[in-house]
């Protein structure tokens, strides 16, 4: 698990020096930059759903699927969460401990910089990588991507970008430990479903940067959970 180790350093690292940063950048300024950022990463978010949804054939023609599997998703996701009121859980979760720490805005810096460092193919890739042959390339790499983007991020958001260390040491650890099993359920097709519908989870959060849109990206993970579902659905029809 020596790359996850050292990805939550990175994670760290970028956030603490984009505080240190923040103090000298004035409020006009951090809020110009909390809109370029929400740019970015609505643009991030928008690559990753059309590299997962269209395909360059043999022939050069551009084939499209999981359209359908990707609005289903999000919709039955945002019903689950908003069931289980995902958002509102965390959101209570980071005011407890905004209390506890005296530490403002803890909660959106928290849970934006969550999704974004555990959502894409490095992290599962990269996690199932290191566990089954030892080697954490992929996870160097994303690394180094999450480093500067918690820095950006925490020069806006604060510390609470920090903590999203946890959720990816848990999340990727998990993936690694546990790549022996998971690895031959993870096909290239499953993996890209999941990816489209993460990237779009990511969209929702530069259009919140971006445009102060509220949408409560925690209550669609679940929606990432509809592409497994599925594929297990559709091995027990060919079963």
């Amino acid at each position: 698990m020596t790359g996850t180790w050292i990805n939550m350093a990175a994670i760290i690292a970028g956030a603490v020096l984009g505080m240190l940063a923040k103090k000298g950048i004035p409020r006009r300024v951090e809020e110009s930059l909390t809109r370029i950022q929400g740019l970015a990463v609505g643009l991030i978010g928008l690559n990753g759903v059309i590299a997962s949804m269209f395909t360059v054939d043999a022939d050069g023609g551009i084939s499209d699927s999981g359209g359908l599997l990707l609005l289903v998703s999000l919709v039955l996701g945002c019903l689950v969460g908003e069931l289980l009121q995902i958002d509102d859980r965390l959101g209570n979760l980071g005011d407890l401990i905004e209390k506890r720490v005296h530490i403002q805005g803890f909660s959106q810096g928290f849970i934006t910089a969550s999704i974004i460092t555990c959502v894409g193919a490095m992290s599962i890739v990269g996690a199932l990588n290191e566990g089954l042959t030892g080697s954490n390339e992929v996870l160097m790499v994303k690394s180094t991507l999450d480093f500067v983007t918690c820095l950006v991020l925490a020069s806006s958001l604060g510390i609470g970008v920090a903590f999203a260390a946890i959720p990816t040491f848990l999340y990727q650890g998990g993936m690694t430990l546990c790549a022996g099993f998971l690895s031959p359920y993870i096909s290239s097709d499953l993996l890209n479903m999941i990816c489209m519908v993460g990237y779009a989870i990511v969209i929702c959060i530069g259009l919140n940067l971006l445009l102060d849109a509220k949408i409560k990206t925690a209550n669609l993970l679940p929606a990432m959970i509809v592409p497994v579902l599925n594929n297990l659905l559709n091995m027990l029809k060919i079963l």
